[in-house]
C-alpha cells in the first residue's frame, strides 16, 4: 500500500495558489481518482484542457502536484498527480497565525464547504439514476450534539480512523466494483450558541 502523506501547509503564497476554485477542484480530483490528465480534469471542472494545464502548473509550481512519467509516445497528455494524500492548512496547533494567514487558511476552509456543497447537490440530483444498492448505501446525515471539546476531538479522531483505509490515493485492496466517493466531516460549535 502507498504511504499516507498528508502535510501541513502554512506557507501563505500556497494557499492562495490553491484559493481558485478550479484550482481546489482540480486538486480535490486527483486526489479522489489518482493520475489525470488535463483533458480529465477539464471534463469534471467544467474548464478547457487548456486552461486546466494552466491550472496544473500554478498547482506544481508550488509543490501540490507533479507529471507522471510518460508510458505514451503523446508527452502532451502526461497524466498528473498529486504529492500528497491529504493537505491541513493554516497554522499548526498552538501556534498564532499571522493575519494574512489566518485569511487565506479561512478562504480555503469556505472553498472547500462551498466544493463539497456543490458535489452534495449534484449527488441528490443523481441519486434515482443510481443502482439501488448504491441508492441504499448513500447517506447525508446531520446530528445535533452536546460535547465537551475533549469528546468532539475523541469522536472526529474516531470517525477519521474508521475512514483513514479507504482512502483512494493509497487504497491497494478496493474491490472490482469500488467507485470513487466523496465523504466528509463536519465538527464544529454552533455560532452564537452560550
Amino acid at each position: 500500500m502507498p504511504a499516507e502523506d498528508r502535510r501541513h501547509i502554512t506557507d501563505v503564497r500556497t494557499m492562495r495558489a490553491l484559493a481558485s476554485p478550479v484550482r481546489y477542484r482540480i486538486l480535490g480530483h486527483l486526489m479522489e481518482h489518482g493520475p489525470q490528465t488535463a483533458s480529465e480534469c477539464g471534463a469534471v471542472v467544467g474548464a478547457t484542457p487548456s486552461n486546466c494545464s494552466y491550472h496544473l502548473r500554478e498547482l506544481a509550481r508550488y509543490g501540490l502536484v507533479e507529471r507522471v512519467e510518460a508510458t505514451a509516445a503523446d508527452g502532451r497528455e502526461r497524466p498528473w498527480r498529486p504529492t500528497a494524500t491529504g493537505h491541513r492548512f493554516g497554522p499548526g496547533d498552538g501556534e498564532v497565525a499571522d493575519p494574512a494567514s489566518a485569511y487565506a487558511s479561512r478562504q480555503l476552509q469556505h472553498l472547500g464547504i462551498d466544493d463539497e456543497d456543490a458535489l452534495a447537490h449534484a449527488a441528490i440530483d443523481a441519486h434515482d439514476a443510481l443502482d439501488p444498492e448504491w441508492q441504499a448505501a448513500e447517506s447525508i446525515a446531520t446530528y445535533g450534539l452536546r460535547v465537551t471539546p475533549d469528546e468532539l476531538a475523541g469522536l472526529v479522531a474516531a470517525v477519521d480512523a474508521l475512514i483513514r483505509p479507504y482512502i483512494a490515493l493509497t487504497r491497494e485492496d478496493a474491490p472490482p466494483d469500488a467507485r470513487a466517493v466523496r465523504a466528509g466531516v463536519r465538527a464544529f460549535r454552533l455560532p452564537g450558541e452560550r
